[in-house]
């Protein structure tokens, strides 16, 4: 269901009528009622034989991969020679997701009644952010739309992987920290006060690292409400402010690219990214003041972002890219000299593309590198904690052995 710019909510209705000739014709509409697909099909010279109106069950989120294999197809269809209506209908027909169906359904209604293709992408801006649809508007005012519609789907697959191994690189310590946390409080709250039982009937003295965990154990069965409602009300908390407060997110991002290890894994993956973006944006022939409002968002980082802003100005009052990139300091020496023989030599967006496949290829490295050094490393971790644990419950036996 949609609504249209008056405000009356509109549906999808699968038709079937003949034309003049008398030649049976099927299709989809989107309009507001049945008598509205009527009076449209009219004007067209199509007597309607049966209105429908389409019910499309409920599915699962319309992710970023969906729109991201949607594109390829599309790009595939078009380079294949299909017609565009025709394109619509086999990708979405065809999809397993019900929601992504709908989706493509509605762009293809819109298509039909003679909007622009860009002017359809751009009434969803929840799945098609401004870089889609600007390149999108560039590929058909230049009449090379398959062409672009190319260059966009390796620019979402480059995108999408590029942030998948991030997410791996990161998700991997953090789950094993977390399943960490739940055993040692699952020790604390029902192993450790077993043992206590026992302990009491020895009447020795217990030794310190016993005690401690004694004394932690006994914090957790008394506590054990506060300790995790507090850590789950914390993250839900933090990540709401994230979502919801600029100043919060700008302060993260700055902390990201600070961490030990994992900031410069995401330093060299947000200037893929942003190269990857203007490169692509500037092949298309969009201006470059104009790319760089694009370029910024999609780099994913708010310290990029303002300091994409200041490129923008600069490059706006007739700065080179290169000297407004340098002012920024955010970006390595060799991607400005790289971006300057660009500018001299008239190949900015192929010297673009080879910066971000260098970083592109460092970041495969540098998560590669992190995988096989955080492995040993959270085994250390996990042992000291467990092990330690286990040896403080059982130093009172051996104690106990000692003496008998």
């Amino acid at each position: 269901m949609a609504r249209s710019g008056n405000g009356v909510k509109e549906s999808v209705f699968a038709w079937e009528g003949k034309d003049k000739t008398g030649k049976t014709v099927r299709g989809e509409l989107r309009a507001g009622g049945e008598a509205v697909v009527n009076v449209t099909l009219r004007r067209q010279g199509i007597m309607v034989t049966k209105v429908k109106k389409k019910v499309y069950r409920s599915g699962k989120k319309v992710t970023d991969k969906d729109i991201t294999l949607f594109t390829r197809q599309l790009a595939t269809m078009m380079k294949a020679g299909v017609p565009l209506l025709q394109s619509f209908d086999i990708v979405g027909k065809g999809h397993a997701n019900p929601s992504v169906s709908k989706l493509i359904m509605d762009l293809r209604a819109d298509i039909e009644t003679g909007t622009s293709l860009n002017q359809a992408f751009r009434k969803f801006p929840l799945y098609f952010d401004p870089l889609f649809c600007n390149l999108v508007g560039a590929g058909e005012q230049a009449g090379i739309l398959e062409d672009l519609l190319t260059r966009l789907a390796i620019y979402k697959e480059k995108t999408m992987a590029m942030k998948a191994k991030i997410k791996s690189a990161l998700t991997y310590p953090v789950a094993i920290l977390a399943v960490a946390f739940i055993v040692t409080a699952v020790i604390m709250i029902w192993v450790v006060p077993a043992f206590k039982e026992v302990f009491t009937s020895f009447g020795a003295d217990l030794p310190a690292p016993t005690l401690f965990v004694m004394a932690m154990s006994e914090f957790f069965v008394g506590y054990w409400y506060i300790i995790f409602g507090g850590l789950f009300a914390s993250l839900y908390f933090f990540f709401q402010a994230w979502r919801r407060s600029l100043a919060m997110q700008q302060a993260m991002d700055r902390l990201l690219l600070r961490l030990p290890v994992f900031g410069d894994v995401i330093r060299k993956a947000t200037v893929a990214r942003w190269t990857r973006t203007l490169s692509t944006m500037f092949a298309a022939g969009v201006p470059l003041v104009e790319a760089l409002d694009s370029v910024g968002g999609a780099a994913g980082n708010a310290v990029y972002l303002e300091a994409t802003r200041k490129i923008q100005n600069e490059v706006s009052t007739g700065t080179s890219l290169t000297v407004a990139m340098q002012n920024a300091e955010v970006f390595p020496n060799m991607v400005t000299q790289m971006v300057s023989i660009g500018e001299e030599s008239g190949a900015l967006d192929g010297m673009l593309a080879k910066v971000a496949d260098f970083y592109e290829d460092e970041v495969d490295e540098a998560v590669a590198s992190l995988s096989s050094l955080m492995e040993p490393a959270i085994m250390v971790i996990l042992g000291v904690l467990i092990g330690g644990l286990v040896v403080a419950m059982y130093l009172p036996i051996f104690k106990l052995g000692s003496v008998v």
